[in-house]
């Protein structure tokens, strides 16, 4: 009897320690889940900072050229004929 006993604690046992371990394995498909997420939302991040730097490079070539321009129209036109006395 002791022997029964022993064996249905054991197996009680073995069973509860087995759905632990689901339980744990669970967790870790679940952290990898989320860490693949957090992953694609960096590179999607990542993506507009990268699209946000064209941009202002962008601006900043459209600004110099229309400091360019302006430059050139505020200049004195330069004579094309000298006066003549």
């Amino acid at each position: 009897m002791r022997k029964t006993l022993a064996i249905a604690l054991m197996l009680t046992a073995s069973l509860g320690l087995a759905a632990c371990d689901k339980k744990s394995e669970d967790k870790a498909q679940d952290a990898t889940k989320h860490a693949e997420q957090a992953q694609q939302d960096m590179n999607k991040a990542q993506d507009k900072v990268n699209d946000a730097a064209k941009e202002n490079a962008e601006a900043a070539k459209a600004q110099a050229e229309s400091n360019k321009a302006a430059a050139q129209e505020a200049a004195p036109a330069a004579p094309t004929e000298a006066p003549k006395n």
